[in-house]
Formats: C-alpha cells, sequence, structure tokens
C-alpha cells in the first residue's frame, strides 16, 4: 500500500464514522460527527494536493516542481470553518444543559404532529390549489376592488386630520412666498 491509500482509507472510515456520529440525537455525538467529517475533509485536501513540492514563489523555481497553493488554501478554510461551527455547536450543547440537564434533541409535538398527517391530506391540499386556480380574472388578493385598499388620507379627506408635518418644498417655491420656513422646509 502506499501511502495514498492509506490516507484514502483512514479518509473514508473518518467520513463514514462522522456521518454515523451526525446521525444521533445527542449533541455531543452530532459534535464528534462534525469533527470527523472536518478532518476527512482536511485530509481529502492533501490527497487532492498530490506529491509535496517546492513552496509556490513566483519566479523561485519550476513551476513543475512547485506544489499547488489552492488546495493549502481550501485547508485553511476548511480548519477555520470547522472551529466556527465547533464553536456554535459547543454553545448550543452548553445551552441545552443548562435548561434541561441534557444535550438530546427531542422531536416537537408539531413535528411529530406533521409526520404522521400521512399522504392523505396532501390530496385535501391539492384540492384547495385548485379552487384558487378557478379565480385567475382576479387582478388582486381583494376581490371587487379597481386598486389596492391602502389609501393614504390627507386634512382634506377628514377634518381630524392634523397635516401639520414638516415638507420639502423646491427653493424657487420658498423664495417667491408660497413656502415660508427654512431650509428643512419648517415654518419658522
Amino acid at each position: 500500500m502506499t501511502v495514498s491509500i492509506v490516507l484514502i482509507v483512514i479518509m473514508a472510515v473518518l467520513f463514514a464514522a462522522g456521518v454515523y456520529a451526525m446521525l444521533e440525537r445527542s449533541l455531543t455525538r452530532v459534535l464528534i460527527g462534525f469533527l470527523l467529517l472536518g478532518n476527512a475533509t482536511n485530509l481529502f485536501l492533501l490527497v487532492v494536493m498530490g506529491r509535496p513540492g517546492e513552496a509556490p514563489f513566483f519566479g523561485d523555481g519550476d513551476a513543475d516542481d512547485m506544489s499547488d497553493p489552492l488546495p493549502q488554501a481550501l485547508t485553511l478554510t476548511a480548519i477555520v470553518i470547522t472551529f466556527a461551527v465547533s464553536a456554535f455547536l459547543l454553545a448550543l450543547i452548553y445551552r441545552s444543559w443548562q435548561l434541561g440537564q441534557a444535550d438530546i434533541v427531542h422531536d416537537d409535538e408539531e413535528d411529530l404532529a406533521v409526520r404522521d398527517r400521512g399522504g392523505v391530506d396532501d390530496h385535501q391540499m391539492d384540492d384547495e390549489t385548485s379552487i384558487e386556480d378557478e379565480d385567475d380574472d382576479a387582478t388582486t388578493d381583494f376581490i371587487g376592488t379597481e386598486t389596492a385598499p391602502i389609501r393614504v388620507l390627507s386634512h382634506r379627506d377628514l377634518d381630524g386630520i392634523l397635516d401639520d408635518a414638516p415638507i420639502d418644498r423646491p427653493r424657487h417655491a420658498r423664495e417667491d412666498g408660497r413656502g415660508g420656513g427654512d431650509e428643512g422646509g419648517t415654518p419658522r
């Protein structure tokens, strides 16, 4: 066996163990599975990099003898992402332990109801959408109105509305006496 075959086997075992651990209900096992997946990804990028070579500096040697810098940059990025998500999962585990003295995720009652609903209700939902398709004449959701039902009211519409908000008018309108006030449009 060559070194690449050994790395590939170790990488496959880490991927398999990581996926298996992430399928558990315990958040601690999910964290361990995520860490195993992160390490397997780093090994994958190490295998992809190929044979080691010289440092990839411009003008420092022959390009065929240099190692590829992209997998190295991706490995550093994978390490940072793994660290950040691990810190987030640790915070979730800590908070879950504080609230419930356990780190196991339980099913929500609404999730169980949706799961138990089955395929029978899907046909009922299809019937409801067929009713909506029959009303294709309506241009808006508000049937019987020509425009949107929202209307901006002013003091001309109702006597009880105070319309004394500051307004912006062009400079020439203020100079000829119609606008009054300072630069902001508010009266003095």
